[in-house]
C-alpha cells in the first residue's frame, strides 16, 4: 500500500499550473465545496486564523474525498507544529517568516526524513494509512510526494537566498509581499521598485536551484 501522491507536485513536475484557494472559514462543507469546484490545493490557514487542529484535520478529510491536497500554514512554534499537519496528511505545509538559512535547515531537519533529515517517525497516522505503507517506503514516499514551503516575508533571509534555495528538502518558496513591505518600511506598497524586485529575486533564484516559487 502506498501514500496518497500529491496532486499539486503532479501537476508542477508536468510544467502545469496548480490552483490553490486560500480558506480562512473554519467549516469543513467550504473545505469539501472548494474540492468539488475543481482546485488542485486547499490553503488552510493555523498563522493567521483561529482553526483548532480538529477542524485542519477534518478540512484535509473533506478535501481527499475530491483527490484535492491540502496545504496547512504552520504557526511559528515547536517541531510538532510542523509535523503534525503532515502526519494529518496535509500534503504540504507552509512556514511563515523565514529569517536565516539555520531556519531553513531546522525546517529540513524536522519534515523530512532520512537522508535529507531526521524528521520524527510516526507512520501510524493517516498519512502513513496507520502502519499500512511499509516503515522504509512511507518514509520515501513522504520525502517525494510532501512539499515543503518557506516564505520569504522579511528583508533578513536575502543575504542567504542562495543557500535556502539551494538547500535540499525545501521544494517552494513563497513571497510575501505584505509583510516585505512592512519589513522595508513602506507597508502595503506593493508596487514599490524594492519589493517588485524582490519577488522576482525569489522566483528566479528559486527556479536556478531547481525549486518552486
Amino acid at each position: 500500500m502506498d501514500m496518497r501522491k500529491s496532486r499539486v507536485l503532479r501537476q508542477m513536475r508536468s510544467g502545469k499550473v496548480a490552483t490553490c484557494v486560500k480558506l480562512n472559514l473554519a467549516d469543513t462543507r467550504a473545505a469539501e465545496i472548494a474540492a468539488m469546484c475543481g482546485f488542485d490545493c486547499i490553503w488552510l490557514d493555523m498563522e493567521h486564523v483561529p482553526s483548532d487542529f480538529s477542524f485542519i484535520e477534518n478540512a484535509i478529510r473533506a478535501a481527499k474525498i475530491y483527490d484535492c491536497d491540502t496545504l496547512t500554514r504552520v504557526p511559528h512554534g515547536c517541531y510538532s507544529d510542523l509535523v503534525r499537519p503532515l502526519e494529518a496528511d496535509s500534503t504540504g505545509i507552509m512556514v511563515p517568516h523565514l529569517m536565516s538559512l539555520e531556519d531553513a535547515k531546522r525546517v529540513v531537519y524536522y519534515t523530512k526524513f532520512h537522508p535529507i533529515g531526521r524528521r520524527p517517525i510516526d507512520g501510524g497516522n493517516t498519512d502513513g494509512k496507520f502502519c499500512l505503507v511499509d516503515g522504509n517506503d512511507y518514509m520515501k514516499q513522504a520525502n517525494e510526494e510532501r512539499f515543503t514551503i518557506v516564505q520569504i516575508e522579511d528583508p533578513e533571509p536575502l543575504s542567504e537566498l542562495e543557500e535556502i534555495c539551494a538547500l535540499p528538502g525545501i521544494d517552494m518558496l513563497f513571497f510575501g509581499p505584505a509583510d516585505f513591505s512592512q519589513g522595508i518600511g513602506k507597508p502595503n506598497q506593493f508596487d514599490d521598485p524594492q519589493v517588485k524586485e524582490t519577488r522576482e529575486l525569489v522566483a528566479r533564484t528559486a527556479r536556478k536551484h531547481g525549486k518552486f516559487a
